[in-house]
C-alpha cells in the first residue's frame, strides 16, 4: 500500500498555475494560499462539498465573489494545476510491477482533495493499482484506521499482511502501525522540499531512500500472501 503525494511522487510545491488561477477568479494568490494551507485536512475529508462548492468556498474565504462561470471554468484549471505539480517517482511504475509481478495487491491510500481523483487515472501508474482509497471520497483522512481498513477491504486482505509505504505525511506511518500494518518511511532527498502537512516526526520505524529498496523488503520479508483479484 503506497502514499502518492511525495511517495510515488517525487516532491510537492505549489506551482505557478495556482497564482494564475486565483488571479483569474480576482483574488489575491497568497490569500489562496493560505486558505489552502489552514484548509487541508478540512478540504480532504470533502467536508465543503463538490469540487466546485470546495472552489466557490475557497475563493470566498480568501475575499473573492466568483461567479458561477468562473467557478466551473476553474475546476478544470485547478485539476490541471495540481497535475502539473505531479511527477511521479522514476521508479514508481518499475517497482508498481514488480510487485504485481510477484502476486500482490497494490493499493493507494491518499489524503487527497477532488482533483487526485480527477486526474489520477490518466497516469501510467494507474493501471497497476489494484484499490485507491482517496480520503476526500471517503470523509476520513489519515491516521483514521477506517481509511487504511478500507483500502484492506477493497484487497481482501488483513492489515497484518500489508506493507505501508509513506513519506510520513498525516501521521500516516504511525497510523497504519496502529492498524497492524507493517509501516516504512520513504526518505528519498528530494522529500526535504516536500509540502507536507503533519508529518510523522516521531516515526522511529524502517526507513528506505527509494521505492526500489522496497521491493527488495517484500521478498525479504514476505509479508503478504498472493492475492485473489476480482475480475
Amino acid at each position: 500500500m503506497f502514499d502518492f503525494f511525495g511517495t510515488l511522487t517525487r516532491s510537492v510545491q505549489r506551482g505557478p498555475q495556482h497564482a494564475e488561477l486565483a488571479r483569474a477568479l480576482g483574488v489575491d494568490p497568497e490569500a489562496v494560499r493560505g486558505v489552502l494551507d489552514r484548509t487541508f485536512r478540512a478540504r480532504a475529508r470533502g467536508r465543503y462539498g463538490s469540487a466546485e462548492a470546495t472552489l466557490r468556498w475557497v475563493i470566498e474565504q480568501a475575499g473573492g465573489h466568483p461567479r458561477t462561470d468562473q467557478v466551473r471554468a476553474g475546476v478544470p484549471a485547478r485539476v490541471d494545476a495540481l497535475k502539473a505539480d505531479t511527477r511521479l517517482r522514476a521508479d514508481a511504475v518499475s517497482v508498481l510491477a514488480a510487485i504485481k509481478r510477484r502476486g500482490l495487491g497494490t493499493a493507494l491510500i491518499s489524503d487527497c482533495t477532488h482533483e487526485l481523483p480527477a486526474f489520477l487515472p490518466s497516469l501510467p501508474v494507474a493501471p497497476l493499482l489494484d484499490a485507491t482509497v482517496y480520503s476526500v471520497r471517503l470523509g476520513v483522512c489519515k491516521p483514521d484506521p477506517r481509511i487504511y481498513l478500507a483500502a484492506c477491504e477493497k484487497l481482501d486482505v488483513s492489515p497484518s499482511e500489508c506493507l505501508y509505504v509513506g513519506d510520513g505525511g498525516s501521521h500516516e506511518l504511525t497510523g497504519a502501525a496502529a492498524v497492524g500494518m507493517t509501516p516504512v518511511r520513504l526518505a528519498a532527498p528530494d522529500l526535504a522540499s516536500h509540502l507536507v502537512f503533519d508529518a510523522d516526526t516521531n516515526f522511529a520505524g524502517r526507513t528506505v531512500r527509494s521505492l526500489t529498496e522496497v521491493v527488495g523488503l517484500v521478498d525479504h520479508a514476505r509479508i503478504a500472501r498472493p492475492l485473489k483479484i476480482a475480475r
